[in-house]
């Protein structure tokens, strides 16, 4: 073995890289590892949020850097990879929705940008990052799936099939690399009122978006996401937690959902 396979027990802080960290879910979860004590490595498209986010951690007395990255550019995540000098959790978090149609009339080009970055960019930065997760001792692979991984509903088939994608390549993972130093864990959100998810599923139009909360009291928001990711990183080496179904108390089900109005 070189001293890149080998895990490096004189790195007293643990570096955390989390994709989709712009915004949501995302830049909830790299503040939240920070505050743990994780130098968190951010990467999204959008470098001015990046920075944003970055610099908020920093302020607040956590250590972060932002690496503009589009996931589902492979070799520019090779590069980023060599870049990075160690990772110990890799959180895929990347990901989204696009648009609303039936299978009948649905666009192909927007199922192929939804399997790419929910299915492909994940690959990506796994297969990029197992090298330095492995020699970290305790490696963790993060995939943030969905309930829509699941269960099928109307107009939902294109977002179904790519997070049903998420899931697989999780449970194959766990699978090829049991009895490494690698644990891999799957968390499925359920309804989140997050700035954008559904705003870029309906092209920008508000006044859909907003509805899809109208009279849900609590839905989840991306912080009570991140906070389940955190507890579940950071469990003992020798614990590990498969697979976590996170809802608000008002869904049920993907369909049962109470609303006040």
């Amino acid at each position: 073995m070189t001293d890149r396979d080998t895990a490096d027990t004189t790195r007293a802080v643990r570096t955390a890289v989390v994709t989709g960290a712009s915004s949501g879910i995302g830049a909830a979860t790299a503040r939240a590892l920070a505050q743990k004590g994780f130098h968190v490595v951010l990467t999204a498209r959008r470098a001015d949020r990046l920075e944003a986010v970055a610099k908020e951690i920093q302020n607040q007395g956590g250590t972060a850097q932002a690496f503009p990255l589009d996931v589902t550019d492979r070799a520019a995540v090779t590069a980023f990879a060599e870049r990075l000098p160690a990772c110990d959790v890799l959180i895929n978090n990347a990901g989204g929705a696009y648009g609303t149609e039936y299978v009948e009339n649905a666009d192909p080009a927007d199922w192929r940008s939804m399997y790419e970055v929910n299915v492909v960019g994940a690959l990506h930065m796994t297969q990029a990052l197992l090298p330095r997760l492995r020699a970290s001792g305790d490696g963790v692979v993060v995939v943030l799936s969905s309930t829509a991984s699941f269960t099928c509903y109307e107009g939902g088939g294109g977002y179904s099939a790519a997070k049903h994608g998420a899931h697989v390549l999780a449970e194959t993972l766990r699978l090829e690399v049991c009895g490494e130093p690698l644990r891999v864990i799957e968390i499925a959100p359920g309804m989140v009122h997050t700035e954008e998810f559904s705003l870029n599923r309906y092209r920008g139009d508000r006044e859909k978006a907003d509805a899809v909360y109208a009279g849900v009291p609590d839905p989840l928001v991306a912080e009570d996401v991140a906070e389940v990711v955190t507890w579940a990183v950071t469990r003992p080496p020798h614990v590990n937690i498969d697979l976590l179904v996170v809802r608000p108390r008002a869904q049920a089900a993907q369909h049962k959902v109470h609303r006040t109005t």
